[in-house]
């Protein structure tokens, strides 16, 4: 990696680093602005004031864009690789999915306060799986309302549909039937598969912990069975061979530290102890000759 292309990677960390709050906030204000286009039915100046905001937020996400292209180190890689957010950027359709850009403030909230890594991913899929169905809720029933067709004619039914479409059960009672409902609809499935797919792999992730958390745990009270095994033979050695066997420097060694025995001197003094305990018995034992 070339000095230049180093520099600009450091410049979009920045960059992104530094927009990051702001952006969350613009997100909110976008998402409490369509919310009241949509569900308020506002009229006249509140009217304008709302699509002021939703236009500006939009400009808004449109720069940050741009300048995120510009400063990339190989912009043709980071075109393809977030084609998603021109996407977002350029159809308007695809809009208020931008929203899921709220996610960044729980992010940097989690980060704030801290916490262990599956806390985090709880708290994005908890946070992402919320705005998913809340803004697809949304951009369905706004597309769906005006539809002569439609069957999605309440909020209330736009959110049943989205439980139903997120978590990939699809019970066929409603249906979008509208082009952009669709194209919702289509997002919505794969938000929803991916969303299953975290919480799969977080709850796998956390069934090995605590197997290897409780292998880990056998293996500790293995050790320590073991060692007190030792310390048992140990002493069971001295207590069979008996003081006067052993000599005395192996028995001030032993006085101190008992793993400092060791087990062949322990053994050969066993034998001599034996050996000696013998003697008399083999003395005794010989056929004494007749008196001449």
């Amino acid at each position: 990696m070339t000095a230049a292309a180093s520099d600009r990677r450091d410049l979009l960390a920045g960059w992104e680093k530094h927009v990051e709050w702001p952006l969350a906030g613009i997100a909110s204000l976008f998402l409490v602005a369509y919310s009241i286009q949509v569900l308020g039915h506002p009229h006249r100046v509140v009217a304008v004031a709302l699509n002021v905001v939703v236009i500006v937020s939009w400009v808004v996400f449109g720069i940050d864009y741009l300048v995120r292209l510009m400063l990339a180190p190989q912009r043709g890689r980071w075109f393809f690789r977030h084609l998603p957010d021109l996407a977002i950027v350029v159809l308007p359709v695809l809009r208020p999915l931008r929203l899921v850009s709220l996610v960044i403030l729980v992010g940097t909230l989690q980060k704030a306060i801290g916490g262990a890594i599956r806390g985090k991913v709880i708290v994005y899929t908890v946070a992402s799986a919320v705005l998913l169905i809340y803004v697809a809720s949304l951009a369905v029933y706004e597309s769906e309302r005006s539809h002569a067709d439609a069957v999605i004619t309440s909020f209330g039914d736009a959110v049943w549909w989205a439980f139903v479409t997120v978590t990939t059960v699809g019970y066929g009672d409603f249906a979008p039937v509208s082009v952009t409902g669709r194209v919702v609809a289509v997002l919505l499935m794969i938000g929803g598969i991916s969303l299953i797919g975290v919480v799969t792999a977080t709850l796998a992730s956390w069934i090995v912990q605590r197997v290897a958390e409780e292998d880990d745990a056998n293996r500790a009270a293995t050790a320590a069975e073991i060692q007190e095994l030792r310390a048992e033979i140990r002493s069971l050695r001295v207590a069979l061979t008996g003081p006067q066997a052993m000599d005395p420097e192996a028995m001030d060694a032993a006085a101190v530290d008992p793993d400092a025995m060791d087990p062949q001197a322990i053994d050969a003094a066993a034998m001599d102890a034996r050996l000696s305990d013998a003697e008399p018995a083999l003395d005794s034992s010989e056929p004494k000759e007749p008196a001449g």
